[in-house]
């Protein structure tokens, strides 16, 4: 039993060691060829000054995502004491979407606040809090969203993390702890769309 939670626990830590090498590069690379990134949209911030909604809106990886948090009017709750997780999708993410389907849901401020409200979840949940909820769970753990809808997170078969919603849609975790004052946002390469 020992055993194998310690080969869980190694396998998930090396794989989140090889995804967290692989965004590093890739954040290494958008410094050299991007002059007008910030330092909160490629790196982690250490010393968190600003709140989610704030945090969202000024990373250029996530504009689609600070667009419909604003379309949705949601910018006041992601500015609330939380703490909060946001796995929020990249702006590729949304362009996997149907471009009228991506219209329409845009245009519904109330559909649009049902997904919005799926991707955020109470509580802190940086890299390092995830691989301790996924070794306690032996592989699994689950997270409720401020809509109390249930998130499941385990290891992809490309070992990555995986984050699946209720109706059975999954994306993958592209970025890791970009920390605000009030939580954690943790970028993901889909929407999860509900049933």
């Amino acid at each position: 039993m020992k055993k194998s939670l310690l080969i869980v626990a190694a396998s998930v830590s090396v794989c989140f060691t090889a995804l967290n090498a692989s965004a590093q590069t890739a954040q290494d690379t958008t410094k050299k060829t991007t002059t007008t990134t910030t330092t909160t949209t490629t790196t982690p911030a250490v010393n968190a000054t600003q709140d989610l909604s704030v945090l969202l809106a000024s990373s250029s990886d996530f504009s689609m995502a600070a667009g419909a948090v604003k379309a949705a009017g949601l910018e006041t709750a992601l500015q609330a004491a939380g703490p909060y997780t946001i796995f929020a999708p990249n702006n590729a993410a949304f362009s996997k979407i149907p471009q009228g389907k991506l219209d329409s849901l845009m245009k519904d401020p109330a559909k649009l606040t049902s997904v919005l409200k799926g991707h955020v979840v109470v509580g802190h949940y940086t890299k390092a809090e995830i691989i301790k909820a996924l070794t306690a769970g032996k592989g699994k753990a689950t997270v409720t969203t401020i809509d109390g809808q249930t998130l499941t997170l385990s290891v992809s078969p490309n070992k990555t993390l995986q984050i699946t919603n209720a109706a059975g849609n999954s994306a993958e975790v592209s970025l890791y702890d970009l920390m605000a004052t009030n939580g954690v946002i943790n970028g993901i390469n889909g929407v999860l769309l509900p049933k």
